[in-house]
């Protein structure tokens, strides 16, 4: 059975920082490029950060460059988003995601990816 669980959310202030992991299972997870995209209540699926099956290529929105590193270990399965100087506007749910096709570097509607989790929630406080 293929899962992907995402943790590491939770209430923060301004400034702060978090790190959210992502564990994978069921799937070659050294063979797929892996994304964390997020949603904002009310607001669309916003793609955040990118990165390749080897690890070595990576890209971020604008919104979150700088401040945002993601990360993964193959051999654990294991995926991360190290996000410092959290801002309000960074409160959503984040999603990892998992496709195949080896693009990481823009959003795809969420059905095009082939695997993803059921999210974390991060909010941060003025």
């Amino acid at each position: 059975e293929v899962q992907l669980a995402e943790s590491g959310g939770g209430l923060v202030q301004s400034g702060g920082s978090l790190v959210l992991t992502c564990a994978a299972s069921g799937f070659p997870f050294s063979a797929y490029a892996m994304t964390w995209v997020r949603q904002a209540p009310g607001k669309g699926l916003e793609w955040v950060s990118g990165i390749s099956s080897a690890g070595r290529d990576t890209k971020y929105a604008d919104s979150v460059k700088g401040r945002f590193t993601v990360s993964r270990v193959n051999a654990e399965s294991l995926l991360y988003l190290q996000m410092n100087n959290l801002k309000p506007e960074d409160t959503a749910v984040y999603r990892c995601a998992a496709t195949k096709s080896g693009v990481y570097d823009r959003g795809l509607l969420l059905n095009e990816y082939d695997y993803w989790g059921q999210g974390t929630q991060v909010t941060v406080s003025s």
